[in-house]
């Protein structure tokens, strides 16, 4: 669940983005954060930095110093880790089209997952997941940002079919939403739908920089072929 193409794209032109150092906690106060984007990474910080910090460190994470890149990718800028080692950071695409926003990834050492193609989306979505579990923590650390962005109680309102449906419809495109999409096509027995929505998976103006995409369509089209060839499989298969 790794973009292959990130271990191929060069470092940004400053070389400070390259330093390593020991992995240290901070407090939840962005102004560490603010300070490296502007200086190390040359870009302007999301509005509502300080916003994500607090939610990642109300549900658990720990809050990580954006020096603290040793064993990351150095296009990564950390923002917390969690329980399991893997840390949330923010990409800074060397050369990212105009008027995009730095994405929000899950980062391993061997890999990258894009968790969101901005801020912004990515506490929208935790508040709505959060909301259809009747949640409110993670709403009140996102302050003035979680009013900003997500109404409590108009997922229950909505009344569309299910929460990824919501998702998909009021906040964004993510990948692993997308995927799921296909798999429940596929468990249906709808394989056209499965490749109409895995091709649009692929759009670039979706997920630009990104590999996963493209493996995964592959993937798909890989399975047609062989329920094609083996008809005693369709629709036993999961994607």
């Amino acid at each position: 669940m790794v973009s292959p193409l990130l271990h191929r794209t060069p470092p940004p032109p400053t070389s400070s983005l390259l330093f390593r150092h020991r992995r240290t906690r901070v407090s939840c106060s962005s102004s560490a954060h603010v300070s490296f984007i502007k200086n190390v990474a040359v870009t302007e910080p999301p509005l509502h930095l300080q916003h994500l910090l607090n939610v990642l460190q109300t549900r658990g994470e720990t809050v990580i110093s954006p020096g603290a890149k040793q064993g990351l990718i150095p296009l990564a800028i950390p923002l917390s880790q969690n329980l399991s080692g893997s840390v949330t950071a923010l990409l800074r695409w060397p050369t990212a089209p105009p008027g995009m926003d730095m994405p929000v990834v899950e980062v391993w050492r061997n890999g990258v997952w894009l968790l969101a193609r901005n801020v912004d989306e990515y506490i929208h979505r935790i508040l709505v997941e959060e909301d259809a579990k009747d949640g409110s923590k993670l709403y009140h650390a996102a302050a003035e940002a979680g009013e900003t962005l997500y109404r409590k109680g108009d997922f229950s309102e909505s009344r569309l079919e299910n929460l990824d449906s919501y998702v998909l419809k009021k906040v964004g495109m993510f990948p692993d939403v997308l995927e799921r999409k296909v798999s429940r096509h596929f468990e249906e027995g709808d394989h056209v739908s499965a490749m109409v929505t895995g091709e649009f998976y692929t759009k670039n103006a979706l997920f630009p920089g990104f590999g996963r995409p493209f493996v995964y369509y592959a993937n798909i089209l890989l399975r047609l072929i062989d329920l094609q060839g083996r008809p005693e499989l369709r629709g036993k298969r999961r994607c």
